[in-house]
């Protein structure tokens, strides 16, 4: 039995098509490349359905033949993603060769490049979906061959009515294996102009390496707005990816940049994309990134472009970190924040729940030695000071919406007059001056930390709350058990 055999499921009947297409009609006839014109038509489909698809004519008189024929169905029938073109059948009557493809209504992005109507957002998006086909290919987690596609352009992406590209045109492949690191391939160089591995043309050595090349070409005309080459009465007379990697490395992308599209581009997007669109056209490949790499960094560039930190009350409480924190994305920062921060000179401990709510601890220095205590000639006794604490690098002080504050009091917290409010702030108030230089020496262990925190835990939100005459018995007993030896009567 014919090993072609397995695939007689897709075979669909040339009379069928003929009916589709109208006998290949001109008015079928939605565009073409290196395999053959490309028709559209309505196909009732194995499942019963009724579709409209698309029907890939072969011509040889174009250079390819049987051999890219089998090449495409074989591939395409063994590997199956979102943002890879799908087969839906085959033709094989007489001399005829036709496959049937999906049919994607937006066509290719090459169309589109120019187009100011494309955002920025939306090119990204893009650039995501391609980057995660290549990587889909170059490293399968189910098969033991990788696949090399040798034939990246844009041209060859198509886009559906929602914008979701797909990775088309498959003749040229090579299937290598994946279970090693770095995988050669010894053949012709084949390819478009412009978008081949100039490495791969002048040694004959293909690698996964190769399509990240081509890869970065398409970065580029994405973020240029052009196609990488230009052609004059149907000649190729000038490659402009030399001149954009030029600019690239001189940091003179306002050069190249298409212009519509410098008003929508957040900086630090722009700085990301270019960054490893440019490592892509390295002629050393060391330098070059995995498809792997690519994809985190373009999703990187698109939540950086999503990102605007001028509305951000995360991003205020972080340039008040101590050290500074950075970060690439709106994730991550929200990542660092719930492991909690220093802020107020290592005094106060910020964190940030799952929820967006805000957590602040004060660290028991700050509490103690810190100021709020003064003298209150009225009625002969302490109280807190009600006014606004020295240092004015606070949470209160950054005027966040209410909802995103938690005011919650943590621990039992009650009203305490009389006498006995007297005697605790005395008591206060001699642990100050009695244990001042031994708070100093523990200053350091005591912002956060062990025991320390649940001192906090109980103590931190008479700050927030900004009630006088107020304190947590529980923090009394932990001042006694952690902090002095004295006992409060």
């Amino acid at each position: 039995m014919s090993p072609m055999n397995e695939f007689d499921h897709l075979k669909i009947r040339l009379k069928d098509i003929k009916e589709a297409t109208e006998n290949f009609g001109i008015d079928r006839k939605i565009g073409g490349g290196g395999f053959g014109p490309v028709y559209k038509g309505k196909l009732t489909l194995s499942t019963g359905r009724r579709a409209v698809v698309a029907f890939k004519r072969l011509d040889p008189r174009f250079g390819q033949g049987n051999t890219e024929f089998w090449k495409e169905i074989m591939l395409l029938s063994d590997c199956k993603h979102e943002n890879l073109i799908s087969l839906l059948g085959f033709c094989i009557e007489g001399e005829e060769r036709i496959l049937v493809y999906e049919y994607l209504s937006r066509g290719s992005l090459d169309r589109y490049l120019s187009n100011p109507r494309m955002t920025w957002n939306q090119r990204l998006k893009i650039c995501v979906g391609v980057a995660r086909a290549l990587t889909y290919l170059h490293d399968p987690r189910k098969t033991q061959r990788r696949v090399l596609h040798r034939d990246i352009k844009s041209a060859n992406i198509l886009l559906d009515a929602e914008w979701t590209p797909k990775v088309s045109d498959f003749g040229l492949s090579k299937v290598a294996p994946a279970n090693q690191p770095r995988t050669y391939v010894i053949s012709n160089g084949v390819g478009t102009p412009g978008y081949c591995d100039p490495v791969y043309i002048e040694t004959g050595f293909l690698c996964k390496e190769s399509d990240v090349y081509s890869f970065g070409v398409v970065l580029f005309e994405v973020m240029c707005g052009k196609l990488c080459c230009e052609y004059r009465n149907g000649q190729l007379i000038n490659i402009l990816v030399p001149r954009w990697k030029i600019c690239c490395d001189k940091n003179k992308l306002d050069n190249i940049i298409c212009p519509g599209l410098k008003e929508q581009i957040n900086r630090d997007s722009l700085v990301t994309f270019s960054a490893i669109a440019n490592r892509c056209l390295s002629r050393n490949f060391e330098v070059r990134p995995t498809m792997a790499e690519i994809l985190k960094n373009l999703e990187v560039a698109l939540e950086q472009q999503n990102f605007n930190p001028e509305n951000s009350a995360l991003v205020d409480i972080s340039k008040l970190a101590i050290p500074r924190i950075s970060y690439t994305s709106h994730q991550e920062l929200h990542s660092r924040l719930s492991k909690g921060i220093l802020i107020d000179g290592g005094q106060t401990w910020v964190s940030v729940n799952k929820n967006g709510r805000i957590r602040e601890m004060i660290s028991a220095v700050k509490c103690v030695s810190g100021g709020w205590f003064v003298s209150d000639t009225a009625d002969d006794s302490r109280s807190f000071n009600s006014g606004e604490p020295t240092q004015q690098h606070t949470i209160s002080s950054l005027n966040f919406p209410p909802l995103q504050t938690n005011r919650r009091v943590v621990g039992l917290v009650r009203q305490v007059e009389g006498p006995k409010k007297e005697r605790i702030v005395k008591t206060l108030m001699s642990l100050k001056m009695e244990r001042e230089e031994k708070l100093r020496r523990m200053r350091d262990r005591m912002v956060i930390g062990g025991t320390e925190l649940k001192f906090l835990e109980c103590g931190f939100r008479f700050r927030v709350m900004r009630y006088k005459y107020m304190w947590s018995i529980n923090v009394l007993k932990y001042i006694k058990k952690i902090y002095v030896n004295k006992k409060i009567n």
